[in-house]
């Protein structure tokens, strides 16, 4: 049986492949879950460029340009996105951040997540960068998953809308 998360990332790479995308991924909560999972996808080596596990707040502002402050917040997932653009030659790209539980984290609640996902059209034009809040149930492995399948699904349809 396969899971669904690999079914997304199957999808994932078809369509990265018909449009000539490559894409990145920036993790928090989930420690590198949606860059293995594309890792494995049908011929990740001409689509996927790589990611960055920024589990510790450090990493985050560090290395992917995120503010000092609290990183489970929508802004943080933007910035996340953002400072991937500019690591990596890349046109399409997910970010995520959240408490993964099992308590709160930051005054979120458990399972409360942002995900990032954009796409730049073309190399002159900024990329447009969408942010979803998702509150999602169970213990911590519960909630990584749903996470992965999210932003598979988000970082799907940027890869299937036009440029």
């Amino acid at each position: 049986m396969v899971e669904e998360s690999d079914a997304l990332a199957e999808a994932c790479a078809r369509a990265a492949l018909a449009a000539g995308v490559r894409v990145a991924v920036a993790e928090s909560l989930t420690s590198g879950s949606i860059a293995t999972t594309l890792g494995k996808a049908h011929e990740a080596s001409e689509w996927f460029s790589g990611g960055v596990v920024a589990y510790d707040p450090e990493v985050k502002f560090g290395v992917l340009g995120v503010d000092r402050g609290p990183v489970v917040t929508a802004k943080a997932a933007r910035q996340m996105a953002e400072g991937l653009l500019h690591l990596m030659p890349v046109e399409a790209v997910v970010a995520v951040t959240g408490a993964g539980g099992p308590g709160p984290e930051e005054g979120e609640p458990a399972g409360t997540v942002f995900i990032a996902h954009g796409r730049v059209g073309h190399p002159d034009a900024p990329a447009r960068i969408a942010v979803e809040e998702h509150r999602f149930d169970g213990d911590p492995t519960d909630v990584v998953r749903q996470t992965v399948e999210a932003a598979l699904r988000a970082l799907l349809g940027e890869l299937e809308a036009p440029a």
